[in-house]
């Protein structure tokens, strides 16, 4: 990581704070549901005090439901715990512009305690932990999240104020690859485009998809800890773009009964010289013993890490054959029936989970793909067979259905303790419990729709 250079040098935002250019400075860390959270500061303040002695925030904000409720079972902060504070550090290769807000700027927090030590269930750290265990073998993990959202022509306000019924798609039939149906949102993709890039992210290109209104823009991989800064980044800003546009978008994993909204996660490997660990020129597939390994790994551990891929009630209404998002326990070449899905040759040569939505927190999902790859490879497990056809009808292994049995399968598993550590998985499964808890007392519209008069 040594060589991961900053969007905006510190030296560059004293001189933009100098002559006013820069007022402000976020600091942010993103939480347990991929969100950012912190403190906007003046920007002075934030060079002169906080760059080099960070700040505080409450704990809570690693122990919350989606709608910021405290809730109980969570060892690192309670009210007997008193709700104190940790440490907030900023990250300083993650300081860049923020173009969507006039003179701010916005930086990347770690979370340490009042000791110095790290806070292990952040999310951040989670990540740093499983990239540390992967430069003990010389590699870096290269990372691109294909992130899909929709947009509708209603205000956030005005979608709020009617719990989200009958809003209007941005486009009302499917423009999957339709440079029409891109066009006719031209205004709002090329403004997150463009200042996606002035944030210091590398935009590739963006694209219609299925579901009404369904767009993706694609940026450039990246080490994986930058990828994961940049989602998070990037899933924040173009929420705020597009309510300065009077519209609002959703990444939620399913909307509708219609195609969800997913986040497929390329994968590759680098050693210290940079070049490709997963190829090899002399196997007939071009594939390396490394990729199988760490293919099998994936595999292996998918059912076990499938809250980190899928982490809500929600994100599992995406699984349904012939969907686009995957049912199946299973690989393939270029298959995208398949979860995970092997892709390109040589330097280009990867794999793709398509188990996470559009809901993923980035750093757990990528954290638990190193985490499944290195256990396949310390135990040199050997994938199976690729599927070539229909992964939906080939009889493999189902990805969990329900969040209740996600939550299952990482509280029960051996390879999440060995890999995260016990407070990182009751950490994580406190939060599905609180989930589950939550959906399992709440009286739907499908309910009083299905049973007020008729039963």
């Amino acid at each position: 990581m040594a060589d991961r250079k900053p969007p905006l040098a510190v030296e560059e935002l004293r001189d933009l704070a100098g002559t006013g250019e820069i007022d402000t400075v976020v600091l942010a860390f993103t939480d347990m549901q991929g969100r950012l959270q912190g403190k906007r500061f003046a920007a002075g303040f934030f060079l002169d005090e906080v760059l080099d002695h960070g700040t505080e925030g409450c704990t809570y904000l690693l122990a919350v439901d989606t709608e910021m409720n405290t809730v109980g079972g969570y060892a690192m902060s309670s009210w007997e715990r008193g709700y104190g504070d940790f440490a907030m550090h900023g990250d300083p290769v993650t300081l860049r512009r923020v173009p969507w807000h006039p003179g701010t700027a916005m930086i990347t927090a770690d979370l340490a305690w009042h000791d110095g030590t790290p806070v292990t269930a952040s999310p951040r750290q989670v990540l740093r932990r499983q990239v540390d265990r992967l430069a003990e073998y010389g590699w870096t993990a290269l990372v691109g999240t294909e992130l899909e959202f929709m947009v509708f022509r209603d205000s956030y306000e005005s979608a709020w104020n009617t719990g989200y019924r009958g809003l209007t798609p941005a486009n009302q039939y499917n423009v999957d690859y339709s440079v029409l149906g891109t066009g006719r949102i031209e205004p709002l993709l090329r403004r997150i485009r463009n200042e996606m890039a002035g944030a210091g992210l590398t935009v590739e290109s963006a694209k219609g998809e299925c579901n009404l209104g369904q767009h993706e823009i694609a940026f450039r991989c990246a080490d994986a800890l930058t990828t994961c800064d940049q989602h998070a980044v990037y899933k924040t800003g173009a929420k705020e773009i597009a309510a300065q546009e009077g519209v609002a978008l959703t990444f939620m994993a399913k909307f509708d009964e219609r195609e969800g909204n997913s986040c497929h996660i390329h994968f590759s490997l680098r050693d210290r010289g940079g070049h490709p660990v997963f190829a090899d020129g002399g196997a007939p597939d071009g594939r390396s013993a490394v990729m199988r390994h760490f293919l099998a790994g994936q595999l292996a551990a998918l059912r076990e890490f499938s809250l980190l891929y899928a982490p809500g009630i929600n994100s599992y209404k995406r699984f349904r054959p012939g969907s686009f998002a995957p049912t199946a326990v299973a690989w393939g070449p270029d298959n995208r029936t398949c979860a995970l899905r092997v892709v390109g040759h040589g330097h280009a040569l990867r794999m793709e989970n398509r188990l996470p939505g559009g809901d993923v927190n980035p750093y757990l999902a990528v954290a638990g793909m190193i985490a499944a790859g290195l256990h396949g490879v310390e135990r040199r497990l050997e994938p199976p067979e690729p599927c070539t056809g229909n992964a939906y009808t080939g009889g493999a292994r189902h990805v969990p259905a329900t969040l209740r049995e996600a939550a299952a399968l990482w509280r029960d598993s051996a390879l999440a303790r060995d890999a995260f550590g016990e407070d990182v998985v009751e950490h994580y499964h406190n939060m599905a419990r609180v989930e589950q808890e939550a959906y399992d007392t709440a009286v739907t519209d499908w309910e009083r729709f299905r049973s007020f008069e008729r039963m």
